[in-house]
């Protein structure tokens, strides 16, 4: 059907390749010698970030018609799938992290690699300090970026796409301030990069077991509710993709599998925002697997805040991986099924 074309291939290269490049201004910084002066600021400026982040991101939702027109019956099913999905990836992840990579016993190993306890103790303060706020403030900021953008949606037609123009600079001014702001952080705790020597290749078993547990969420959601099947993993193939997943099925099936697709994959992203306190109480993997290829842009730095900034380099190569699965995983789907 030709859906991997090379401005597909292009584009998909162009969102792998943007974040890198800011994280890697972000580490020159943080590794340079002004880090110490700029330490103390970090955190303002990721908070910052997060804010514009999330108004944006509910702005685009509530000003977009078709998503508008598209709730009830749909979202519901939506919602389900995204749930469905969300609690298979999660599910699968513990079972990884309880065989191949138990993530605490990665924790105890650096500290046996000379990682100092004050380290540790100072990373453990600032993720309890900043998910005692932020699990309020960022789904505050979607809902408030919703009701606003609906409002334009209503009262400013005339200027809607102008407003949409203004959205995507937002979206992308906030995403540089938090890759850079998340690439210092790391520049400046270097110390987290030695997470990689454990890892080692069992990390790409983390992005398989978020991938297989969303698929066979996906099709347990579409049994339940009766739906085509081809519809249900199709959508939770996307892992939080939104505007690939949704361009590919409607290219494929039509607008109604495009419109889930899109749905499902926004939905999983904000219920991620949502359960990222409770999340990070089943386990260390488990944000990270319900944020999926939303790991590696608009996920990175909320669940890297809950996680710890050591996981965030897992959290990114997660999201790398899957973003790069989805595309090719869609596209083998739409024969298949």
């Amino acid at each position: 059907m030709g859906i991997i074309n090379s401005k597909n291939f292009g584009r998909c290269l162009k969102v792998i390749l943007f974040p890198f490049i800011c994280l890697a201004v972000g580490v020159s910084i943080g590794l340079s010698k002004v880090s110490h002066q700029i330490k103390n600021y970090i955190d303002a400026i990721l908070n910052i970030g997060l804010v514009i982040l999330m108004l944006t991101l509910g702005a685009k939702i509530g000003s977009n018609d078709i998503l508008v027109s598209s709730l009830g019956l749909l979202g519901i099913r939506c919602l389900v799938i995204a749930i469905f999905a969300i609690t298979g990836s999660v599910l699968f992840t513990i079972l990884f992290e309880k065989s191949l990579l138990p993530l605490h016993e990665v924790r105890i190993k650096l500290a046996q690699e000379q990682i100092s306890a004050a380290q540790e103790m100072s990373t453990e303060q600032t993720k309890e300090e900043k998910s005692s706020y932020l699990v309020w403030i960022m789904p505050s900021c979607l809902i408030v970026g919703m009701a606003g953008g609906f409002w334009v949606l209503q009262t400013k037609t005339a200027y809607i796409t102008e407003f949409a123009n203004i959205l995507d600079q937002s979206l992308t001014f906030s995403l540089v301030i938090l890759y850079i702001g998340v690439g210092t952080s790391f520049g400046v705790n270097k110390w987290v990069f030695q997470y990689l020597k454990l890892l080692s290749w069992r990390i790409f078993l983390v992005s398989a077991a978020v991938l297989l547990g969303s698929l066979a969420g996906g099709g347990l959601a579409g049994i339940l509710l009766n739906m085509p099947i081809y519809i249900s993993v199709g959508a939770a193939a996307g892992m939080s993709y939104y505007s690939m997943t949704g361009a590919m099925l409607t290219q494929a099936y039509g607008i109604e599998a495009g419109a889930y697709g899109f749905l499902v994959n926004v939905t999983r992203e904000f219920l991620t925002v949502l359960l990222l306190p409770f999340l990070v109480q089943i386990s260390l993997g488990s944000p990270i697997a319900s944020g999926a290829a939303g790991n590696m842009d608009t996920m990175l730095v909320p669940i890297t805040r809950f996680v710890g900034v050591e996981l965030g380099i897992v959290t990114l190569i997660t999201g790398t991986i899957l973003t790069l699965l989805v595309p090719i995983l869609l596209s083998l789907l739409i024969y298949i099924i």
